[in-house]
């Protein structure tokens, strides 16, 4: 699940990189202890898309290389002009640790602040074993953001059942049995994050009625399995996570889709994807009131060569408007989003 060839040099750029992240974890951890927030200053929304990485403009295997997306950047450094002045850097994924990255550590290295794959000594793939998901607990974002009195919200909705399958609290009847799924229910990343923060999980009912967002944006493959959404466009989509973002300090929705069509290899499904994602990151962008931001960020590439169906070592996209504009810059790999995250919700002046 991500790529990376982050930027860091030899010696004194290496130093200096070292210190960075240093610098980054320590500030982490200085949520847990430090005063509280008081009031929503400013909102934070965090679109986390899985397996996007920034590798050749190459059209033949590169489904980024033929639009002008968002998220279309490349590894030589170019890509679309983004608009409303917003910035993009390239952040490592690698994290000095072997291997191709993969989705559990990555996204326990977002979600934290902390490199993931170097505590647990391999990248790991797909969903957290025990031994991650006890050690993103206590490193979490979202506990850190409770701690310090910053109101974070998961805006994905799920199906009850599903949530109680995982052991997860959750309002409302169950739609479905939830021992048919118990047995094949894993919590991701992002669930045991958002769960060691003590948050509300959101479900099916939340989405109907304009609180949340089933993964896919619009709701279409959900409803094939139950959820029975009305019909929405992803500009539809963009106006419940600014709503929901309006009422929280930080808020986070993920995207998976653009992973299952790089392993699938298919540029019909890889820009199909994309263009509803576009869509929605667009509207977004538009929508940021005075002080707002939206960063957008993934974990690992994968879609960005079709050539095959693993994942790449690619540096990945991290791209911040509004309030984040000016900071992205600080990102130099996985471990740099999360204090991001946090400063901005936590309204820390933009660094000099």
């Amino acid at each position: 699940m991500a790529t990376g060839a982050a930027a860091g040099g030899a010696g004194a750029g290496a130093e200096a990189q070292d210190a960075a992240t240093s610098a980054a974890i320590a500030m982490v951890r200085g949520w847990a202890n430090g005063p509280a927030i008081i009031g929503n200053a400013v909102a934070v929304l965090f679109v986390f898309v899985d397996g996007v990485g920034a590798g050749s403009a190459d059209p033949e295997v590169n489904p980024l290389a033929r639009g002008e997306f968002l998220l279309s950047r490349f590894g030589d450094g170019t890509g679309a002009r983004l608009p409303r002045g917003g910035r993009g850097s390239l952040a490592d994924a690698c994290l000095g640790v072997p291997g191709r990255p993969q989705s559990a550590t990555g996204q326990g290295t977002i979600l934290t602040g902390e490199n993931a794959p170097a505590a647990v000594g391999a990248h790991l793939l797909g969903f957290p074993n025990a031994q991650l998901r006890e050690w993103i607990e206590p490193r979490s974002i979202f506990r850190a953001a409770r701690q310090r009195g910053i109101r974070a919200a998961f805006a994905n909705a799920y199906p009850v059942a599903h949530l109680r399958a995982l052991g997860l609290p959750a309002d409302g009847e169950p739609e479905f049995d939830p021992e048919l799924v118990r047995r094949r229910a894993r919590r991701s990343a992002t669930t045991v994050a958002f769960a060691a923060g003590g948050g509300r999980f959101r479900t099916w009912r939340d989405a109907r009625e304009g609180r949340a967002l089933t993964h896919d944006v619009t709701g279409e493959r959900a409803n094939g399995y139950g959820a029975f959404l009305p019909p929405r466009s992803p500009e539809e989509a963009a106006e419940i996570l600014l709503g929901l973002s309006r009422d929280h300090d930080l808020t986070l929705f993920e995207f998976f889709e653009t992973d299952e069509a790089g392993h699938a290899r298919s540029m019909e499904r890889a820009l199909e994807a994309l263009s509803r994602l576009d869509r929605m990151l667009r509207a977004l962008a538009a929508g940021l009131r005075a002080g707002d931001s939206l960063v957008v960020a993934s974990d690992h590439g994968n879609l960005e060569d079709l050539s095959h169906r693993n994942h790449t070592r690619n540096p990945v996209p991290v791209l911040g408007f509004g309030g984040a504009a000016e900071r992205v810059g600080e990102v130099r790999d996985l471990t740099g989003i999360a204090p991001l995250l946090l400063g901005l919700a936590a309204g820390e002046a933009t660094a000099g």
